[in-house]
């Protein structure tokens, strides 16, 4: 059919949204877009009935016979100020770029390298910043840059401040914490709020400080598992975007569970990761919504 989408070469954005909850926002976003001659692919909302909060995530092609991102956004404008509400559109051409942090476990470091190199993870990684020296060759192997930044006690504030001038030369979108093991300050941690995800076994605050699988097997638990979550200064206690378990039982020896916690690990921080660069996790307070599919 002449002027048919699917004979078109078409743009991919996704519209994500919140605003006090009332009556005719979906409709209000619907109209605008299909007024502009714009084909909504997939549309997800949610009403949050105890704070009294609308979340909505729109994904919708457009061709180049139709308005720019520029236009879409200054027409959109009206409507938002209308609702109150926070919102982006977000061009899927581009691949947010990712800075990934390490110390010496390196399965969640692997598994992100592989998925990123497979294309299964649509980002730029431009650096690994690591506080040792060990995984320096996998992550070089993979043509990425490795940034050897040691830090103490006494160092820290300096080490910090190469890590966010790095962050700050290299445009990057989002950090990523594979199993780094030092706690960030609360002013790193408030230079990349909502844009820093961490991942940790979901034990807390039950088993923490040094071999929590050993103080769990101790313990004769029966799930273990693990949470990724947006990093705030309240340690390992900011917005969960996603945690994965498995059962256990009294077979299972210490060395079981950190394997089984390794992997549970690596698959939960590149779902949270995913879900991220997708635009599928909106702020809620100290909460996420997260539209999975």
């Amino acid at each position: 059919m002449p002027g048919s989408i699917s004979q078109m070469t078409t743009r991919t954005y996704v519209l994500t949204l919140s605003c006090a909850d009332t009556v005719g926002i979906v409709a209000a976003v619907s109209s605008y877009l299909s007024g502009q001659g714009i084909f909504i692919t997939e549309s997800a909302n949610f009403g949050d009935h105890q704070s009294g909060r609308f979340f909505q995530r729109t994904v919708f092609n457009a061709t180049p016979d139709q308005p720019s991102i520029e236009e879409l956004e200054a027409g959109f404008r009206q409507i938002a100020e209308k609702f109150g509400m926070t919102w982006t559109f977000h061009d899927t051409a581009i691949k947010p770029r990712v800075l990934i942090m390490v110390s010496k476990f390196d399965h969640c470091l692997n598994d992100l390298l592989y998925r990123y190199r497979t294309g299964s993870l649509p980002i730029d990684i431009p650096a690994v910043v690591s506080n040792h020296p060990d995984l320096a060759r996998v992550v070089e192997w993979h043509g990425i840059p490795y940034h050897y930044l040691p830090v103490t006690r006494d160092t820290k504030a300096g080490q910090e401040a190469a890590v966010l001038a790095l962050i700050d030369r290299l445009r990057i979108d989002l950090v990523v914490l594979a199993r780094y093991m030092q706690v960030l300050s609360p002013e790193l941690c408030t230079a990349l709020s909502w844009r820093c995800i961490n991942i940790h076994h979901s034990f807390l605050p039950s088993f923490k400080g040094a071999k929590p699988y050993h103080q769990a097997h101790a313990r004769g638990v029966k799930i273990i598992g693990a949470t990724a979550h947006y990093v705030t200064g309240d340690l390992d206690e900011g917005p969960i975007i996603e945690q994965g378990v498995e059962r256990i039982d009294h077979t299972f020896t210490p060395e079981d569970f950190v394997a089984i916690g390794r992997d549970i690990e690596s698959v939960v921080l590149a779902r949270a990761v995913q879900f991220h660069i997708e635009h599928r996790v909106i702020a809620n307070g100290n909460k996420t919504v997260v539209f999975r599919r």
